[in-house]
């Protein structure tokens, strides 16, 4: 009797806590949510199974390697922790993706019409506008947000997985499951989230405004463009370096056309690998003690928030661009300077063929859409350069 109470009390379910088993059940959403709703299933697949592995009681799947008092090593850790360890610790695995990304990312749309430019700036401010948020509620005692928190909460805004995954990690690796989770979650929603903003920001008229089709953008340009990129952020803000620079070297391996064996590495065998051990090392830190708790439900309604002062701000800066325009903008593409690329450029050309059958604005979006990507490196650059010593 005594052996089987022992080996009861050494299987997972003599362990588990109803933490654990509330996790789980979270991690079975996100794979429903994944693979039944469609709802980003690269990232939130591995997040959702990493979920599941590292609330198994007695697993070990995060278990920390341990040393004897003369430094011997006397068991080694579990699979997730060196993930998460060397993977995204390091800010390794969402480097590499980003460099993946700028290696599928065309800037021909923005070098096209620089004037969108804008529209991506105006799209960060969402993001500290939710950090001024998150620091006022801790300041009246609702929520208890540190500096480094409220930054990593606020670059939710900036719709862009792999910059808030870079930035949590940096800043509060404890918020990275929610913080994850959200960004990811919130890109998934873009055209839930986006279209009935759009629409009450702008009138008919505005959505119908066609746009003057863009001029051909050269291969020297292409090229010359994320070298200068780099160079000019690098000196004015290193902190951005980073993930501005591996973006930009995936571009350049794109754009320059003699290593396309490198290029197509990037876009599709090399991100892929690394979007399986980012999901799971996310996962790793999905456990109770770091998830379920009120902070969690803040991060949540503070990202959407983010997101959504992102998507109002970069069409109201559209509308003011207009004012002082001679060639009109019509104000949807404002809604995709929040990066999401290219999901958020899609609704708004699809919101702009609502209005208006002929009129095509996929091309026009991609312009601030691209530059709501360098927007959000350089917000992660000022946020990790300004509260990384607090």
């Amino acid at each position: 009797m005594d052996q089987l109470i022992a080996l009861w009390q050494q299987s997972g379910l003599g362990q588990i806590q109803a933490g654990s088993a509330a996790m789980m059940v979270v991690g079975l959403v996100l794979l429903y949510l994944a693979i039944q709703k469609g709802f980003e299933p690269l990232l939130l697949v591995p997040i959702g199974f990493g979920t599941l592995l590292v609330n198994i009681p007695g697993a070990g799947f995060e278990a920390m390697p341990v040393y004897d008092a003369a430094g011997h090593l006397e068991s080694p850790g579990g699979l997730l922790y060196y993930i998460y360890h060397v993977g995204i610790e390091s800010g390794m695995f969402p480097l590499i993706i980003f460099m993946g990304v700028g290696a599928m990312t065309d800037f021909g749309p923005l070098l096209a019409n620089p004037k969108t430019l804008l529209l991506g700036a105006a799209a960060q401010v969402g993001i500290f506008t939710t950090v001024m948020g998150a620091v006022g509620l801790s300041a009246l005692g609702i929520l208890d947000f540190s500096l480094r928190d409220a930054a990593s909460i606020g670059i939710i805004g900036g719709a862009d997985g792999p910059t808030a995954i870079f930035v949590a990690s940096k800043l509060s690796p404890d918020l990275l499951g929610a913080v994850a989770v959200a960004a990811y979650s919130y890109m998934a929603l873009v055209p839930i989230i986006q279209p009935p903003i759009m629409r009450l920001l702008t009138t008919e008229a505005e959505r119908k405004i066609t746009m003057q089709q863009l001029r051909p953008v050269s291969k020297r340009e292409k090229i010359i463009f994320p070298l200068m990129l780099l160079i000019l952020v690098a000196l004015l803000l290193p902190s951005a370096a980073p993930l501005l620079g591996m973006f930009c070297f995936g571009n350049l391996m794109k754009e320059c056309g003699v290593v396309d064996r490198l290029s197509d590495t990037s876009q599709n065998a090399l991100i892929n690998i690394v979007t399986i051990f980012l999901g799971l090392g996310v996962g790793s830190k999905m456990s109770a003690d770091k998830f379920l708790n009120w902070e969690t439900l803040g991060i949540l309604g503070l990202g959407a928030l983010a997101f959504c002062i992102g998507t109002a701000a970069g069409i109201l800066m559209a509308k003011l661009m207009n004012r002082f325009s001679t060639t009109p903008i019509n104000p949807l593409i404002g809604s995709a300077g929040v990066s999401a690329v290219p999901m958020a450029a899609r609704v708004s050309n699809k919101v702009g063929l609502e209005a208006n059958p002929h009129n095509f604005l996929l091309m026009h979006a991609m312009g601030p859409n691209v530059a709501g990507v360098i927007g959000s490196a350089v917000a992660a650059g000022v946020m990790i350069s300004m509260v990384s010593g607090s």
